[in-house]
């Protein structure tokens, strides 16, 4: 099934806080950084974490990966790209790329995974929740 593609870039600043003594940003960040993309692509396309929590479920990332192709230094101003996955599973999937926003040029790629849980039971959820299927119908993502 053909289906929209659905994606968020958003720039950001490399700060002196993230960086090691050799100006390199700690890897420890690059989840914090993902982080921010899903937040913003939960606004931009209203599946935000409070809405999914207010309407019984909170997802945990089981899956997250990097692949680290050049340093990022501190005073960078590069840019995130958050692309969606449609699956089938009950899953939420999502691609990165942090690039230089003039050369597209790429400094790390990733790839996230997150799940439903029931946020009374913490008890993982087999199929998709019916906010998450209209959701899907909405931005005619259906795998």
């Amino acid at each position: 099934m053909e289906h929209a593609e659905l994606s968020v870039t958003k720039s950001f600043d490399i700060r002196f806080s993230e960086v090691d003594s050799m100006g390199v940003v700690w890897h420890g960040h690059y989840a914090i950084y993902f982080e921010d993309a899903r937040e913003e692509f939960g606004r931009k396309y209203d599946l935000e974490y409070l809405m999914m929590y207010d309407k019984g479920f909170f997802e945990p990332i089981v899956e997250l990966t990097f692949k680290y192709k050049r340093p990022l230094i501190y005073g960078m101003k590069p840019e995130i790209y958050i692309v969606y996955r449609p699956c089938d599973a009950a899953k939420i999937i999502f691609d990165y790329e942090i690039r230089d926003p003039q050369t597209k040029e790429v400094y790390v790629t990733g790839h996230s995974v997150q799940i439903f849980m029931d946020k009374n039971t913490h008890q993982l959820v087999l199929t998709n929740p019916e906010f998450y299927e209209e959701w899907k119908k909405r931005w005619e993502v259906e795998a």
